[in-house]
């Protein structure tokens, strides 16, 4: 398929669509339609500001998005009980990408649809090779939609991710004790510098086995290879009826990269890693200047 209007962008260009410059031929679509009947749409860094916080302009996007007639979908590493305020306040019911596409999850009938989890043993492994590393690396493993950890203390509010930000864990003991089952994802968290060597560990010792996410600098997400958003959006899009050229998807960071790849059209935030820029068809304001709303507005609302 040829992408729409894709930019060739040098290495390095942080180039930004300003809203009346994002130019594409959007595909066509029956009179009263949208010409993208599917939005996935990545939460931290791109609908959310970076302060957390959901603007109006973006909300009032979404849910004009829906009400024309397209879906949307929450596609984001975080648990489905991280997601259920902000899909409640979008008034969203679809189907969730959630954990880099690790699980789908249905809100509506309150079950998992997908979920591909990684062996407990593989992960304990992960786990014992990093701390020989990095003796005081924090573990945080996510168990469908449990949180279970060896270690809780202040730590976790220095070196956050979004669960630890609202929740505390479901259950905290020794690694042993559940890792017998299988684990949906598994975060390693330490400041960055001491993260690296970690990372390149387990790149070089465990990449056969496991797939890397990142979207933050002080987090390592192990996910199970076959995981990435692209493969759950594909798998949506399939549900929904939904044709590859029919979707867009909306991101910042590298776990994003492929379904903006695949997606119809591929829209990453200003404020985005440079490797997602150079994925995207086009670059939308960054998230604290409603870049999410910008894109909405430019080629679902305005092309009804």
């Amino acid at each position: 398929m040829t992408r729409p209007c894709a930019r060739q962008k040098p290495p390095g260009n942080r180039e930004v669509a300003a809203p009346a410059d994002l130019q594409t031929d959007a595909p066509s679509s029956p009179p009263g339609l949208p010409p993208f009947l599917l939005v996935a749409l990545d939460v931290d860094g791109t609908l959310l500001r970076e302060d957390k916080q959901l603007t109006r302009r973006c909300a009032d996007a979404v849910i004009q998005t829906t009400q024309r007639g397209a879906r949307v979908v929450l596609a984001s590493a975080r648990p489905p009980r991280t997601l259920r305020d902000i899909a409640s306040h979008l008034k969203l019911d679809t189907l969730q990408i959630n954990y880099n596409g690790a699980m789908i999850h249905d809100p509506r009938r309150n079950r998992h649809v997908y979920h591909r989890p990684m062996d407990g043993d593989l992960v304990h492994r992960i786990v014992k090779a990093a701390r020989r590393i990095e003796a005081g690396i924090l573990v945080s493993i996510e168990i469908l939609d449990k949180w279970y950890t060896d270690h809780f203390d202040r730590q976790h509010e220095e070196l956050p991710t979004e669960t630890s930000r609202r929740f505390t864990p479901d259950f905290v003991g020794p690694l042993e004790s559940f890792l017998h089952v299988p684990v949906t994802k598994l975060m390693l968290l330490a400041r960055p510098k001491r993260l690296a060597p970690v990372r390149a560990m387990i790149e070089k010792k465990f990449s056969r086995s496991i797939r890397l996410a990142v979207s933050d600098n002080h987090l390592i997400q192990v996910v199970h290879p076959s995981v990435d958003k692209a493969e759950a959006l594909k798998r949506v899009a399939r549900e929904y009826g939904v044709p590859r050229e029919k979707v867009m998807a909306i991101g910042d960071a590298p776990n994003d990269v492929g379904m903006l790849r695949w997606a119809g059209l591929g829209v990453a935030m200003q404020n985005a890693w440079e490797e997602t820029h150079h994925a995207a068809d086009v670059i939308a304001p960054s998230n604290d200047q409603d870049g999410v709303a910008v894109a909405l507005e430019k080629w679902v609302l305005r092309n009804c």
